[in-house]
């Protein structure tokens, strides 16, 4: 499939039908009871939030998780009427700019509180407050309320904006068994601890710590909500059927027979070892084909796995195709996803990149057009 004209160097193809059936096999993972948070962070992992959230709406998902007010904002554009989290600390000024949109904030420290706190005595209606703990965490924009001074900070907090305080959060830095089992256990000492010293109702209080690791981990843990991004877009699990929904594609735009001993790319880091005949393809690291992967890269054209030459430029890369004997200038060349019996394999892209999947798609999905399928 191609994208509708002008014509992209390279594009991303996305499997919607895919995507809504990793929906699905998530919300059948859940234990019972609990809830769920749809990340839709870095426009919904590169896919496109107005094309995401419609998906999420079919299946009566109620709950997305944000970063970005440009992501706020997306979500309400696409229809969602529900609850809006964002998933980390914000500025001011970006706090005021996205009270139009409901947003439900996330406070960790003394000063967000007196800040919305201020709002609300301005007459300035916000959202619940998500009151977000470190336990033993991240150390990003969680209250660390493990020491005297952070649990006198905590009670400031509650003093300024108790009532309005609807969630209790963390983030869990590590799913392993043993420090997913700390952690959790920490959380649940500190969610405590706050109760004994606020009249905070725990029946009236969201605790929500799981991620997508976190779910797929099989752990027990103490947690109202799992908040998951990554597995709705196959990053995870094929084993219980979740599948990739992104595939990254480019063009042959030329074709020739260079020399042995012919330089490729950059630095003439690569010497041909034969007579070759060499595709020039439409994609480079301005498109997210990171530098990294030189020398250890492959794309797949007309069915076949081909290896990539020399240094990563930033528009192009550079394949031998001596072997495919009916290649042509303007065949697609597949970077990542499948081609015919062939496939560039989670697996492949992550030791190629040398990073993983949420980083290459989010990569990919906002640096290149999108073709929806």
């Amino acid at each position: 499939m191609m994208p509708e004209t002008p014509i992209p160097s390279s594009w991303c193809e996305i499997n919607l039908e895919r995507v809504s059936r990793n929906i699905e096999l998530t919300l059948g993972l859940l234990p019972a009871g609990a809830a769920f948070c749809a990340v839709m962070k870095a426009d919904a992992y590169g896919h496109g939030i107005h094309r995401i959230v419609p998906l999420l709406l079919e299946q009566g998902i109620s709950c997305i998780g944000f970063t970005s007010n440009a992501e706020a904002r997306a979500v309400r554009d696409a229809g969602f009427s529900d609850t809006l989290i964002r998933l980390r600390a914000a500025t001011p000024q970006e706090v005021e700019a996205a009270l139009p949109d409901c947003v439900e904030e996330q406070v960790g420290s003394l000063a967000a509180a007196k800040h919305l706190c201020g709002l609300r005595e301005n007459g300035q209606v916000h959202s619940g407050v998500h009151l977000a703990l470190n336990a033993g965490g991240m150390s990003r924009d969680g209250l660390d309320i493990s020491n005297q001074s952070g649990q006198l900070e905590c009670r400031e907090i509650l003093d300024q904006i108790g009532d309005s305080i609807i969630a209790i959060s963390t983030h869990f830095p590590s799913n392993e068994p043993a420090p997913l089992k700390q952690s959790s256990e920490l959380f649940r000492q500190q969610v405590e601890w706050i109760f004994d010293n606020s009249d905070l109702n725990r029946t009236d209080i969201l605790i929500h710590a799981g991620s997508t690791l976190t779910l797929l981990s099989g752990a027990r843990i103490e947690t109202d909500m799992y908040r998951c991004g990554a597995v709705l877009y196959g990053f995870l699990e094929p084993q219980l059927g979740f599948r990739p929904t992104m595939e990254l594609k480019a063009q042959v735009v030329h074709l020739g027979i260079y020399p042995k001993g012919a330089t490729v790319g950059y630095d003439c880091d690569f010497s041909l070892d034969a007579d070759r005949r060499l595709a020039c393809i439409s994609i480079g690291y301005a498109a997210g084909y990171s530098r990294v992967a030189q020398d250890r890269g492959a794309v797949l054209i007309r069915g076949k796995r081909v290896p990539v030459l020399g240094k990563v430029s930033m528009n192009s890369i550079v394949a031998d195709v001596t072997d495919i004997a009916d290649v042509q200038v303007g065949d697609t060349a597949t970077v990542f996803g499948a081609d015919a019996a062939e496939t560039i394999t989670t697996a492949t892209a992550v030791e190629q990149f040398h990073t993983i999947l949420p980083d290459l798609y989010s990569d990919w999905g906002m640096r290149n057009p999108r073709v929806y399928r």
